[in-house]
């Protein structure tokens, strides 16, 4: 099963292939998509992504975790949720948004078994 295709990005706004829903902030893995809901896990963008925030995408078997740290990059990736990630095995790249989305959609073409977590605003 292929990671969606996400197929535009603008600010506070996000398309993912196959998906009729946009998302604000979202998370895609191989076979699904979903609005990546803050409140969910008592996130912000301080300290930032927390391991919780992760754990749905990881579970689905990525080999490669794209983070997106937003437009202006102010969503922060705590050394310790970097080392959760590599702790699982799988390798994650962090990025300023707009370059997370490219680095995301070119695994993608690859076939990559990767998933994503994207902030699309500040």
């Amino acid at each position: 099963m292929s990671s969606p295709e996400i197929s535009s990005l603008s600010w506070g706004h996000m398309k993912v292939k196959g998906c009729s829903t946009s998302y604000k902030d979202c998370k895609v893995w191989p076979g699904g998509s979903r609005a990546w809901d803050w409140r969910e896990t008592g996130t912000s963008h301080y300290p930032g992504v927390q391991p919780a925030d992760l754990e749905d995408v990881l579970r689905t078997g990525v080999q490669t975790l794209v983070i997106g740290r937003g437009m202006n990059e102010a969503l922060q990736v705590p050394p310790t949720t970097l080392d959760y990630v590599k702790k699982q095995g799988v390798d994650v790249r962090v990025f300023q948004t707009e370059q997370a989305v490219k680095e995301y959609n070119a695994l993608v073409e690859q076939g990559a078994k990767v998933g994503g977590v994207f902030h699309s605003t500040c």
